[in-house]
């Protein structure tokens, strides 16, 4: 064992045993001690209480896999409440011999442990832990080699382009995988070229280098579980699920790392006898003959279920894969440049090549020698080939290669001297070359361009000014509220609120909508009469998707205290219908119900009043769900019986016209007139119906008995919007009735009724159907184009248009084409040109855009013939 190795300590209080820990164990780069604690806590069991234990070390397990299966082992027995001290030293022992036999008996192991002792389990954990530290250092390598392949092949870089849409439709780990080849690629002239080569084993590189990434990382995360957990049912099965990706994985790893060393032996390497001889050297491999041949025998393994040979196949497995790609390293580095270290020329510090000669083609090599074709790769690759350069040659000038073949695989051996220092160049590459990384967005967030923000923009001005026609007045909130402002009112949708850190003895969430802060304001004030509106972001800690974000607008418009009845009920609705077809959407519909009523329909199903609130839940799921699934969740979940589910089912069924459903529910014999909380809820909609009915806004309301809105907030009408065009966007706006949740901030009971424009939603309906309409980003209406480079004079004559309240922009240029480009391209209708010419006779070049017609105007009488163009009052 090598001197001055670093120690492991096992069994103190709060220790915990890594992937990396195992690994250095079974490399022999670290020696394990136990804790004096915990041998303190053991003392030798008695004969009479003690068994023996013996295990054998499979023939074919590598003197690595054989070491981090006793140290597993050992750390098992310390983690069980009485394994005895003698057990654990001879485990330390065995541990500390320079090599290691097959089979052992553990003295003195406590008769009542003797059945849940697994050697297999351990052994097991103990191979995955190899796994998982070798493959999470595998990441970067396989990303690094395919890039240099990529340049070197002259790759179709495009599938490379991807960015994280925020809504849950990108796969991250893909788009983290495009964003670090991204690095690599910058300034690349390449990559780049006209000669571009698609290929699949290129095209593939974000999706299964993307996969890669997620299965080390759920193997880590399971691994890590197993190394600091005793002896337990089922944990081969557990970690043989994330261990079978993990073959999966590298099988499509090593065969498009096979496919991309086959092209670039087939015609990137122009030095013709040295691609010849490293050809011969591949094939003698057999490398995916090799590599099939082994993911079968793994499979068969599994299907055995013999899983100390299962994990043991996959840690070949995992040896071939780094063998391939170092292969594939080889003939990339070559074909990049490297050819040059065979001969008399070293690759230049500062990544320009030259191209090699192209063998027995003399046209070439005189080509060649009259001008010396530059190849400029991107400044990642660079970077990385002058790093190889160095760790290989170490300053030579000629080098043999059977021996680059050789160093590439010492460079790619986690036991290297070199890989250290190469994962550290890599992780320098990545996170600090000088064209940083793009940023992304963080999961369920989005940006918005200049054109999608004139979109939004106008839609707030005819919210607003809805909103100001009914009487109502602007209020804002914190982002944040106190979280116990927060929980317990939106009943199971409470998990989706986000909870801040502790700053300072203050539990804080951010609002998850505008209706609980409005009624805590209210009640904070003592108002009993408000009628207000507020634009604002919320968040949901939901999980994205199309329509679906985590920061949100809402449009909200509610009104609180006592008014006649049913009066702002109607009036909300009146407000939706009138935003929804001034925003000019298409077609629509709200549903609409009534909470009292669907209590009552609950009570008259045999539904147990304390269930009624999780019961609603479930029934609010129908417009995503069939019946069968919600009746599957409320009998199997909710502890319903089968036929108050069944009859749950016979009335949500109900769904039409509100006069029409109305007085089919309030007919004589209707059970819903035999339960008093559904009686009064029929006869407030009768009066509700009434209303819309006059205002000739009934025909976009639909009753429908399955609607439930699931925060338990609500005690009176129900009612949420639908989109009925081509996006399929979902709910569009929804609001009710709550009379008790001002109350809970306050003394007093305030009566509130609300409505919440679902803003997001309506902003993706409104910018696909202006999909092929022309949207101008500014309001612009004059462009003052100064032809030269006198900035004071642009100043003094915007600033005159600016003064007479006209919207105009400035340009200095002395290329009028400029100014014409900027002035089409902003869909500007008037340019201002002034030039010495224009200058010399006092007057302004008026330029009708559109018409492409333009007139000479006085200087002083610009702003009155703007005004008169543009019908502007003076």
């Amino acid at each position: 064992m090598a001197a001055g190795r670093r120690t492991v300590t096992l069994g103190g209080k709060g220790s915990s045993l890594t992937s990396s820990s195992v690994f250095d164990v079974a490399s022999g780069l670290a020696r394990v001690t136990i804790d004096s604690s915990a041998l303190s806590r053991r003392s030798s069991t008695s004969t009479s209480s003690a068994a023996k234990f013996s295990f054998t070390i499979p023939d074919y397990f590598t003197a690595k896999e054989a070491r981090a299966s006793v140290i597993l082992l050992l750390n098992k027995l310390l983690l069980s409440s009485s394994s005895s001290t003698f057990a654990c030293a001879h485990l330390v022992e065995i541990l500390e011999s320079s090599a290691l036999g097959l089979d052992y008996t553990l003295d003195n192991v406590a008769s009542d442990e003797l059945a849940t002792v697994d050697y297999s389990a351990a052994a097991i954990a103990g191979v995955s832990a190899i796994l998982d530290h070798r493959s999470s250092a595998l990441v970067p390598i396989v990303d690094a080699i395919a890039a240099l392949s990529c340049e070197a092949l002259r790759a179709d870089v495009s599938p490379f382009n991807l960015m994280d849409s925020g809504d849950g439709s990108t796969a991250k780990d893909a788009v983290a995988v495009a964003a670090d080849f991204k690095v690599f690629f910058n300034g690349s002239k390449l990559v780049n070229s006209e000669k571009k080569l698609s290929h699949s084993s290129m095209a593939e590189i974000p999706s299964l280098h993307g996969d890669f990434r997620d299965v080390s990382r759920s193997l880590h995360s399971r691994t890590r579980v197993q190394l600091n957990s005793g002896f337990g049912a089922g944990s081969a099965k557990v970690l043989s699920m994330s261990l079978g990706n993990l073959a999966s994985s590298l099988l499509y790893l090593g065969i498009n790392s096979t496919l991309r060393t086959e092209l670039l032996l087939s015609g990137s390497i122009s030095d013709v006898e040295l691609c010849s001889r490293l050809s011969a050297m591949v094939a003698a491999k057999c490398l995916r003959p090799a590599l099939e041949e082994l993911y079968a025998s793994f499979q068969a393994a599994r299907l055995q279920e013999d899983y100390l040979l299962f994990v043991h196949k996959i840690y070949e497995l995992l040896d071939m894969v780094r063998d391939i790609v170092s292969w594939e390293a080889t003939a990339a580095f070559i074909s990049l440049g490297g050819s040059e270290i065979f001969g008399d020329r070293i690759l230049g510090d500062n990544g320009s090549l030259s191209e090699s000669s192209t063998g027995d083609n003399p046209k070439a090599d005189k080509k060649s020698e009259k001008k010396k074709k530059k190849v400029v790769m991107g400044k990642g690759t660079i970077a990385l080939m002058q790093f190889i350069k160095d760790r290989l040659l170490g300053g030579a000038a000629k080098y043999d290669l059977e021996k680059c073949a050789q160093d590439f695989q010492s460079l790619l051996d986690p036991e290297g001297p070199c890989f250290d220092d190469l994962l550290t160049k890599l992780k320098e590459i990545v996170e600090t070359n000088e064209s940083r990384r793009l940023p992304k967005l963080p999961k369920g967030t989005r940006d918005f361009a200049k054109e999608q923000m004139a979109v939004r923009e106008k839609a707030f001005s005819i919210i607003t000014e809805v909103f100001k026609r009914h009487g109502a007045t602007a209020l804002d909130t914190p982002v944040f509220e106190m979280r116990e402002t927060l929980m317990g009112k939106y009943g199971e949708d409470s998990k989706l609120i986000y909870d801040l850190a502790d700053q300072g003895g203050e539990l804080c969430s951010l609002r998850y909508d505008l209706t609980v802060p409005f009624a805590r304001y209210v009640a904070m004030n003592g108002l009993t009469s408000f009628k207000r509106y507020q634009i604002a972001k919320v968040y949901r800690r939901d999980n994205p998707s199309k329509g679906r974000y985590r920061e949100f607008y809402q449009c909200d418009f509610d009104f609180a205290g006592q008014f006649e009845k049913m009066l702002p009920d109607f009036e909300v609705i009146k407000i939706l219908t009138e935003l929804l077809d001034e925003l000019a959407i298409g077609d629509y519909e709200v549903k609409l119900n009534h909470r009292k009523l669907l209590d009552g329909m609950l009570a008259i199903c045999g539904v147990p009043q304390e269930k009624f609130r999780t019961i609603c839940s479930s029934i609010d799921k129908l417009d995503k769900q069939t019946f069968e699934q919600v009746k599957k969740e409320m009998v199997d979940e909710k502890g319903l019986t089968e036929e108050t589910a069944n009859k749950i089912g016979t009335f949500v069924e109900n769904r039409g016209s509100p006069m029409e459903l109305l007085s089919k529910l309030k007919q004589e014999g209707s059970e819903f007139l035999s339960n008093s909380e559904a009686e009064l809820a029929l006869n407030e909609l009768e009066t509700l119906f009434k209303a819309l009915l006059k205002s000739k806004c009934i025909n976009k309301v639909v009753f429908d008995l399955s609607l439930a809105r699931g925060l338990d907030y609500y005690t009176g009408v129900i009612f949420e919007t639908v989109f009925k065009g081509g996006a399929q966007v979902g709910s569009i706006a929804a609001g009710g009735r709550y009379d008790n949740l001002i109350g809970m901030f306050g003394t007093k009971q305030v009566p509130a009724v609300g409505v919440s424009l679902g803003i997001e939603r309506v902003f993706a309906i409104m910018e696909q159907l202006q999909n092929d309409q022309e949207i101008r980003a500014t309001e612009t209406q004059v462009l003052v184009s100064i032809l030269g480079d006198d900035i004071s004079l642009g100043a003094e004559l915007a600033s005159e248009l600016w003064d007479a309240k006209l919207k105009a922009e400035v340009m200095v240029n002395k290329r009028v084409i400029k100014h014409i480009d900027r002035a089409r391209g902003s869909k500007i209708p008037y340019m201002a040109i002034v030039g010495d010419q224009e200058l010399s006779k006092g007057v302004v070049k008026l330029k009708d855009v559109t018409a492409a017609t333009e007139d000479e105007i006085p200087r002083i009488e610009l702003v009155a013939e703007l005004q008169r163009r543009l019908n502007i009052s003076p």
